[in-house]
């Protein structure tokens, strides 16, 4: 309980900071007034085309549990999609990640680790289509910021992720095709730099990782995977672009494909719940810093849209939260229990149980 309130204070510190450097400086009665004069119903637009989101990402779910059970529910992977959202939304340390798995697991005959490894994966490839998203803007011929890329320092970092990129993929197929050599490596490497009461935990976790990611063995299954998340978050975007036009930002659906990858990467940084501070400021560098907006706009913007998308997935996820029967206790307690059926899991399971340099090909 010490460390989950440890974890807290961090991120309501990190929240703090990222609104003192969002806001710094700034007129909020100006703010105030471009948020008034914004386009309620293109931001109504933005906010039903977000929310629908949600129902693709229930749609893509199915694939990603497709090897562990081929014919889950679509009202099941929604409403578990709804739920681990709303947990994020109104719990700290992204307690919805955890609330997910566990609450598909009540609806559906999927073990707690089954589903929560589904979501290891889902998040790396969303990683890989959101790096994409980073580079192939700045790529583009009316980037604003080509000239700074185009230095010594920005080519440095555009080359570094473009490299990212591609090692993520060759990474991705890698311990696909040879998991156990990945843990085997790790656990000596491990065992000789950490001490083990380190050593353990980290190789466990990439022993939950890497058998996760052998849910994607089958190369349909892969290819069919990123070309969802693709999707997802091409469709995902125009929300954001919808958004932007809502407040007078006219820089383009490309624009709004980049602020979306930096604000993805940006609210990955622990926080208050509902990612606030590390939205807006993430949302004002994309905007301000690089395509020049106004930050009284930009801000605009990010208080706007984010006020919007928090309320349809958060209310919809409390919905379902007590269609199923959730108490207070469940939702808060989401990581511990996954965490606690996970190891029973692999406790009843000797395979698993067993050191990695223990076992052999599964």
């Amino acid at each position: 309980m010490r460390k989950h309130w440890g974890k807290s204070l961090v991120g309501l510190g990190v929240t703090v900071v990222a609104l003192w450097w969002a806001l710094r400086g700034e007129d909020l009665g100006k703010i105030w007034q471009q948020m008034r004069q914004g386009d309620m119903w293109l931001l109504t637009a933005a906010v039903a085309v977000a929310t629908a989101g949600f129902v693709v990402r229930a749609m893509r779910w199915k694939l990603l549990l497709a090897p562990v059970k081929a014919d889950t529910g679509f009202r099941a992977r929604f409403a578990a999609v709804a739920i681990g959202f709303m947990g994020n939304n109104v719990l700290p340390l992204r307690a919805g990640e955890f609330l997910r798995p566990y609450a598909f697991s009540r609806m559906e005959p999927v073990s707690v680790s089954a589903a929560f490894g589904s979501l290891v994966v889902e998040r790396f490839l969303d990683s890989v289509v959101l790096a994409l998203l980073l580079v192939v803007p700045a790529l583009t011929p009316g980037f604003p910021a080509a000239g700074l890329l185009s230095s010594d320092f920005g080519a440095m970092i555009l080359r570094g992720t473009l490299a990212l990129v591609l090692v993520f993929l060759l990474t991705l197929v890698a311990m696909a095709v040879w998991p156990q050599g990945f843990v085997r490596l790790a656990d000596r490497m491990a065992s000789r730099l950490l001490p083990r009461s380190l050593a353990r935990p980290m190789v466990d976790a990439l022993t939950a990782f890497l058998d996760s990611v052998a849910l994607l063995r089958s190369p349909r299954l892969l290819v069919l995977s990123l070309i969802w998340s693709l999707g997802l978050w091409l469709f995902q975007g125009l929300s954001y672009w919808l958004g932007m036009l809502a407040f007078g930002i006219h820089t383009g659906v490309i624009s709004a494909w980049f602020t979306q990858a930096v604000v993805a990467f940006g609210v990955a940084a622990p926080s208050a719940p509902g990612f606030v501070g590390t939205f807006h400021a993430a949302a004002k560098f994309a905007l301000s810093d690089v395509y020049s907006v106004p930050p009284a706009k930009a801000l605009a913007f990010a208080f706007g849209y984010w006020a919007g998308g928090w309320f349809p997935i958060t209310l919809i996820g409390l919905y379902y939260a007590w269609r199923l029967g959730l108490s207070f206790g469940d939702v808060g307690g989401a990581e511990e229990r996954v965490e606690a059926s996970i190891e029973r899991e692999r406790e009843e399971d000797p395979v698993a149980a067993a050191p990695p340099a223990e076992r052999g090909g599964r």
